[in-house]
């Protein structure tokens, strides 16, 4: 079962590929206090279907450049600057 994660698109500058940014919350082990993280992930996006601000689902796939590791899966809502 390959992971999958939701995120948004902060940046579709480059030829098929897109920055996600993905924000999670984890739990202090002594303070038990919940603390947001983000992480940014280089997924592939074959058809450059995705634009900035897009609402997506990236999938683990298989080493396709030095940093790219993840690819779209499907874009889940489009952001409103679209026309």
């Amino acid at each position: 079962m390959k992971k999958t994660k939701k995120g948004r698109v902060v940046s579709a500058a480059m030829d098929k590929t897109i920055t996600v940014t993905v924000d999670t919350q984890r739990q202090h082990p002594r303070y038990k206090k919940y603390l947001k993280q983000r992480s940014k992930f280089y997924a592939h996006d074959e058809n450059e279907e995705a634009q900035e601000g897009d609402r997506v689902l990236i999938s683990e796939t298989r080493p396709i450049s030095k940093k790219k590791r993840w690819k779209l899966t499907e874009v889940l809502e489009r952001s409103g600057g679209e026309t």
